[in-house]
This record gives C-alpha cells, structure tokens and sequence, in this order.
C-alpha cells in the first residue's frame, strides 16, 4: 500500500524535475536567440541602423516563451532564427524580423499599436511589454480564438484580439501610434494609413506573395502625407482577405 501511495507522487515529482529543467534550457536558448539578434548589428547587416536593437525590445524578447507560441512538435525549433510553421499554413516570424520590425515601428510607452495577422500571438505579446495597448486582428478564425486564448493565459492583459479583415484595421480600437502588418501585399491598405497619427509609423512587407518584398515603413507626417522608405528584401506570406 505504501508503495501504491508514493508511486503517483514519485511520478509527478518526476514530471516536475523535468520541466525546471526543460524550463532552464529554454533560458539558455532565448539568450542564444538574443546574442544572436545583436550580431547582425555587430556585423553590418540586419536594417536596423548603426543603434541596433534597442534594449528594451531585446529584453520584451528575452522574457517571451516563444515555445509556448509554436506547435509542440515544433518546440525544439522555436528559438532558432528561422521562421517557424504554426496551424492553418501560417507562419511565426525569424525572432530577428519580429525585434526589427518592432525596433523599425518606432514603439513607445503609452503608444497604441496595431497588429495585422495575429497568428499565434508571439509578435503581439512582445509589443505588449512595450505599449499601453495592442489591437490585433486575425483573419483565420481558429487561430484568432487560440491566440487571444493563449495572451489571455499568458497574462498579457492589455492586448484586443479581433477575428475579421486586417485590410479594414480596428478603428474603434486607434487611432494608432505605431501598424505593424505580418503578411505581404501588393500595396499600403488605405485605412491603415488612416488610422495611423501623424507622426505615426507603419511597417509592413510590400510585394507579390510568393516572391521577395520590401520591408516597407510608412510615416504619417500630416493628414493626407506620408513618407516612405524600404530598408530590404524579406518573404512573408500572403497577406489573406475574405472571398468575395
């Protein structure tokens, strides 16, 4: 009887051991991710300028379970600098393209910001830590429900999450300080622009689908005026709206 009686607890103690310790190499993993996010600087490449990543981005970074933002059979490749597969043929961004595209948004305490493909919600739990409020819109249903599922889990209580027409935006939710789009279009959705502040940013990936784009930041300088730039060649993927 005494047997029967420790064996569960022996069991989940087991458990318990293992998950600090899969917990730890996560850690290590993450400064992996980091150290390698500050190479590009370090060697020239990357768009970010001569700054870098500014540390508080690397930081939001480095305290993110990104593994807990990919399929489970593909945790083993959630820190590495590639993009990973996730449900409904989508994809969650290089960890480099999600920290420049934050960097390149020009993010702010206090700032509300605009997601357009939310995915599995890595890239809105890092704007987060870094904004007062994060509005982000879904087109694929059963991924808007598990993602606003998993921020809500997560703690992260300053984050909208809509299931509809990321072309349209949110505008009940801005307007916005800073737009970061996560799939490629041809061009700048009109309303985006609209809903951005002047002096707002938006930063996005112009381009055919299944080619190179540009990753593309659009400044809102005065009502009606913008200014852009392209920093550099990315793949993304599609950019999906409703079918008529």
């Amino acid at each position: 009887m005494i047997r029967r009686l420790m064996l569960p607890a022996l069991v989940s103690l087991a458990f318990a051991c293992q998950a600090i310790a899969q917990e730890g190499e996560f850690v290590r993993e993450r400064a992996l991710m980091i150290d390698t996010i500050r190479s590009y600087t370090a060697l020239g490449l990357g768009y970010a300028g001569e700054e870098g990543i500014p540390e508080n981005i690397l930081e939001a970074m480095a305290r993110t379970r990104r593994h807990l933002f990919v399929p489970r059979r593909f945790t083993s490749l959630a820190y590495a600098d590639r993009p990973v597969p996730i449900e409904n043929g989508q994809t969650i961004s290089q960890p480099f393209i999600v920290a420049l595209m934050t960097h390149l948004a020009g993010v702010e305490p206090g700032d509300t910001a605009l997601e357009i493909g939310t995915g599995s919600g890595y890239q809105a739990a890092i704007l987060a830590q870094l904004v007062e409020k994060v509005c982000t819109v879904e087109i694929v249903r059963p991924l808007g429900l598990a993602a606003a599922n998993r921020l809500r889990d997560l703690g992260y209580d300053n984050v909208r999450v809509k299931v509809g027409d990321g072309y349209k935006g949110w505008p009940d939710c801005g307007p916005f300080d800073a737009v970061i789009v996560t799939a490629a279009l041809g061009h700048v959705p009109p309303p985006l622009i609209e809903q951005l502040k002047v002096g707002g940013k938006l930063v996005m990936p112009v381009g055919p689908a299944g080619a190179t784009q540009k990753l593309t930041i659009v400044e809102k300088t005065a009502p009606g005026q913008t200014k852009t730039r392209s920093v550099g060649p990315v793949r993304f993927v599609p950019f999906v709206r409703p079918r008529e």
